[in-house]
């Protein structure tokens, strides 16, 4: 069942919006902070978006359609896990929406995740972001330590 609950993590990261952008964009990276995930699209609007790998011993296959992507500024693309037990039907996909805003050098980065069918699956949701934007912003600021 839909839901109206949204999961939002935000952080700052000490790197500007295009060193971020490459980090959330390049499948190697991807791959660092998102638990091991092999990322496949051609990043054009309406393309499909796959992630590919193994959670817990079980492989899995999410997919989605990227539906903006405006580099350095917004990416936005559903996301639908069969590991979540639900059918494969529109209403059981999430928006995923990337927001980096330049904040003097710095980024502010805003992951969301609309769709989820509780308050309590909302906040689920939110402590496993919280832990990937936490990786993005060292990921991020670890290569840009490296290039200093």
């Amino acid at each position: 069942m839909a839901g109206n609950y949204v999961a939002t993590s935000t952080v700052t990261i000490d790197a500007p919006p295009p060193r971020v952008w490459t980090v959330i964009t390049d499948p190697a990276a991807v791959k660092e902070f998102m638990f091991g995930t092999e990322l496949l699209t051609d990043w054009s609007v309406g393309a499909p978006i796959v992630w590919r790998g193994e959670w817990e011993g079980r492989a899995y296959e999410d997919k989605g359609e990227i539906l903006e992507f405006e580099p350095d500024q917004r990416l936005v693309h559903t996301h639908f896990s069969p590991l979540g037990g639900q059918a494969d039907a529109p209403e059981n996909y999430h928006t995923l929406t990337w927001t980096l805003e330049d904040d003097a050098g710095k980024t502010r980065l805003t992951l969301s995740q609309d769709n989820n069918d509780s308050a309590e699956a909302a906040q689920h949701s939110q402590e496993m972001w919280d832990r990937l934007v936490a990786d993005v912003k060292k990921i991020a600021e670890q290569k840009i330590a490296e290039q200093a």
